[in-house]
């Protein structure tokens, strides 16, 4: 089992900064590979970013390369979203997501998901 949970969301003006942190429970953290997920009201759940278990591989969508970073530390069971020039739409509730495979959490097959953290960017 794997619990994790966000935190580091807020409120931040257009072009700032914020660092979402997920800190996951267990023993077999390192096991997973990890990601973000955003969703906001009456949209689908979308894709951010994604990290494999080793913290080699990493994947973006389109909208948010080059601005956003994930990343990852083992040894803290912690998986990081370093979020800079932030735009009013990336507005949304931001989740963590673990899968065994990192293809299958490209895909959002997921074994785990956070309650999530909301992320507001003003104009």
């Amino acid at each position: 089992q794997v619990q994790l949970v966000e935190s580091g969301g807020g409120l931040v003006q257009a072009g700032g900064s914020l660092r979402l942190s997920c800190a996951a429970s267990g023993r077999t953290f390192s096991n997973y590979a990890m990601g973000w997920f955003r969703q906001t009201p009456g949209k689908e759940r979308e894709f951010v970013a994604a990290i494999a278990w080793s913290g080699g591989t990493t994947y973006y969508t389109d909208s948010v390369k080059g601005r956003f970073t994930i990343s990852r530390d083992n040894a803290k069971n912690t998986v990081y979203l370093q979020m800079n020039s932030l735009k009013p739409e990336d507005t949304a509730v931001y989740n963590c997501a673990a899968a065994r495979g990192y293809g299958l959490l490209v895909r959002g097959r997921l074994d785990y998901w956070g309650q999530g953290t909301q992320v507001t960017v003003s104009s």
